[in-house]
């Protein structure tokens, strides 16, 4: 007899309805060393941030790309615990956007708010995302921390969406200070650099029908519906690691989809190592975290650093040492 008895499960329903939004993570902690030192506990800050600002009202799906033991059982304990309700754990790192493809097609609720791992969530980041998706006609992509340089890319249809008679627009440059040193502290950029970006492009505030939003969009971190993103997901796998997310972006703008960005910051950016500044936020949420103490180059480090035959060496030696000790 090939089979005893009958599965248990037969003619039983699962009693499971999703949540409207499936939330989902990315993460890639390979060690804790160099870059990754202190990426654990941005990883830790960015899960329980979102478990305590939106717990109730998602499912959380995380999408682990290959990283250390120690990563995937902190994973582990909190799907025992039944904060994380899909936990996928990849054995090599196949990509973001590839990772992206297998959220997205995963992903059991009507809208995905996606992010990467290093991003904390502030009390009504949820909420006011999904105001300004359910208002704006085509809404495609929703982020929740505004970055002026995104206003260079894939936002025709916004911007055309803009001259509509029921909208009201303002525009020039309307984004606070505090925050444009905020993008540059954690994403490691200079002032120099930063104004070279943004150099001619203006902020654009739309609001229709009482909500406001500005123009564009980050990858970094949205909200959309799921079966927008499955329209604009490439349909091929990409095979490469990084890469391909302005592609993405493109794709949701010339299918005539939004791309918005709330008013005002409602998420923060963390990037590999904890601010003193990002510690007082996630303390003022009865998060556990401590900031990390970043020493400063003196000016002559500086200088030599930034020779371009210092710094092009420099980067060959780290992506040579990167591929041989993910070997």
């Amino acid at each position: 007899m090939p089979r005893i008895g009958m599965n248990p499960s037969r003619n039983r329903d699962s009693g499971l309805v999703p949540k409207r939004v499936t939330a989902a993570v990315l993460t890639h902690v390979p060690h804790g060393d160099g870059y990754f030192e202190h990426r654990l506990d941005v990883l830790r800050l960015c899960i329980e941030s979102l478990i305590a600002t939106a717990g109730e009202q998602v499912d959380l799906l995380v999408f682990d790309n290959a990283s250390s033991p120690q990563v995937v059982e902190y994973l582990t304990r909190l799907k025992a615990e039944g904060c994380i309700q899909y936990l996928l754990l990849s054995s090599r790192n196949i990509g973001k956007m590839d990772a992206l493809q297998i959220i997205t097609r995963a992903a059991p609720g009507e809208i995905l708010a996606y992010t990467d791992d290093d991003v904390l969530f502030l009390p009504g980041w949820l909420e006011q995302h999904l105001e300004i998706l359910d208002t704006f006609p085509k809404a495609g992509m929703v982020t929740g921390f505004y970055i002026r340089s995104q206003m260079a890319f894939s936002v025709a249809a916004t911007l055309a969406y803009a001259q509509q008679p029921e909208v009201r627009v303002e525009r020039g440059s309307l984004i606070d200070r505090r925050w444009e040193q905020h993008y540059l502290d954690n994403m490691g950029r200079t002032w120099e650099k930063y104004r070279e970006e943004t150099t001619g492009l203006e902020d654009v505030l739309i609001t229709y029908k009482g909500v406001s939003a500005l123009a564009s969009a980050g990858h970094h971190q949205f909200v959309a519906r799921v079966d927008v993103m499955r329209q604009a997901m490439p349909q091929e796998w990409s095979g490469r690691l990084m890469g391909r997310m302005r592609e993405l972006d493109d794709q949701v703008d010339q299918l005539g989809y939004l791309r918005l960005n709330t008013p005002e910051p409602i998420t923060r950016l963390l990037g590999n190592v904890l601010s003193a500044e990002n510690a007082a936020e996630a303390a003022a949420l009865g998060l556990q975290a401590k900031a990390v103490r970043v020493e400063q180059q003196n000016s002559l480090t500086r200088r030599i650093a930034r020779l371009p035959l210092v710094n092009g060496l420099a980067h060959r030696l780290y992506r040579w040492l990167y591929r041989v000790i993910n070997a």
